[in-house]
C-alpha cells in the first residue's frame, strides 16, 4: 500500500478557511447562497459546488468553553464504500498511482441515496440539474503535475500536509507524540484506512458528527467484531437492499 494521504493536524488549525477559499478558487468553483444560522461555520455544510467545509464546534470541557475546527473533506478511504456503491465500474474510479477516489460524470446514472449513503462520513453531494455527484479528488490534476493540493499549498499553520503515504504515517507518529505531551487524549482517527488523516487534540466527536467513520449502517454481526475494512465494505449493503 502505497501511494499519497493527507495529514490534517488539528492541534494546529485556526480555522482561518484558507483551505477552503483555495479549493474554491482552484475548481472556479461559486460560492453558495447562505444564511445566518448563528455559528462561525459558513457554508454550513458541504454541496456540489462545495467540496470542503472548515467545520466550528464549541463545546465545554472540564466546565471552560472551547473551539475546535475541523477542515472536512473526502477521506479517499481505501477501501472505498462508494466505489462498492456504485453500479457502473468507471463511474467512480480510484487511482493507482495516488490512491485517490475520483467521481467522474457518469455518477449521474448513478443512485445518489446509494452513493451518499455507503458513505461514512456523509461527503458526496448531487447537483440537481445535471445529478452528478461530487466531492474532494485530492486535486489530482495538481499532484499529477508534481504540485501539492491548493488546500495544502494555502495552509499557514501546518494544519495540512501531503505528501507519500508513508511519509504522512511517519509524520502523523511523530506530531501525535508531541500533541500528547501537551493533550494526553490526542489521537489519529481512522489513519488505517483512509488517506485524510486526522490528528485531534481530544475526543473527535467534540470536533464534528463525522470526523470518524458512522457505523451506524454496519450490520450487525456476532461474536467477533468486524474488521475495519469489513465495516467499511459493508456500510453500503443497507441501502443497496432498499433500492433494490
Amino acid at each position: 500500500m502505497s501511494g499519497k494521504s493527507f495529514l490534517v493536524d488539528l492541534t494546529k488549525c485556526t480555522a482561518c478557511r484558507g483551505c477552503q477559499i483555495a479549493c474554491k478558487q482552484w475548481k472556479k468553483l461559486p460560492g453558495e447562497k447562505t444564511k445566518n444560522t448563528g455559528s462561525y461555520q459558513n457554508p454550513p455544510d458541504f454541496a456540489f459546488n462545495t467540496l470542503r467545509v472548515v467545520r466550528f464546534s464549541e463545546k465545554e470541557v472540564d466546565g471552560q468553553m472551547k473551539w475546535f475546527f475541523t477542515p472536512d473533506q473526502c477521506r479517499h478511504c481505501l477501501e472505498a464504500p462508494c466505489k462498492s456503491g456504485a453500479e457502473l465500474p468507471d463511474s467512480i474510479v480510484i487511482d493507482e498511482a495516488t490512491g485517490a477516489v475520483v467521481y467522474t460524470d457518469k455518477t449521474a446514472k448513478e443512485s445518489f441515496d446509494a452513493i451518499q449513503g455507503s458513505c461514512p462520513y456523509n461527503v458526496p453531494r448531487m447537483d440537481k440539474k445535471s445529478k452528478v455527484i461530487a466531492k474532494c479528488d485530492m486535486c489530482i490534476d495538481r499532484v499529477k503535475a508534481g504540485k501539492l493540493p491548493a488546500c495544502v499549498q494555502a495552509c499557514p499553520t501546518g494544519t495540512m500536509n501531503f505528501g507519500d503515504r508513508d511519509d504522512m504515517l511517519k509524520l502523523a507518529e511523530k506530531r501525535l507524540a508531541e500533541a500528547k505531551k501537551k493533550h494526553p487524549k490526542a489521537q489519529l482517527v481512522d489513519a488505517d484506512s483512509v488517506r485524510v488523516i486526522f490528528l485531534t487534540a481530544d475526543e473527535p466527536n467534540l470536533y464534528a458528527k463525522n470526523l470518524m467513520a458512522d457505523a451506524s449502517n454496519a450490520p450487525a454481526r456476532a461474536p467477533r467484531e468486524y474488521t475495519r475494512q469489513e465495516l467499511f465494505a459493508g456500510l453500503m449493503k443497507p441501502v443497496r437492499n432498499i433500492l433494490g
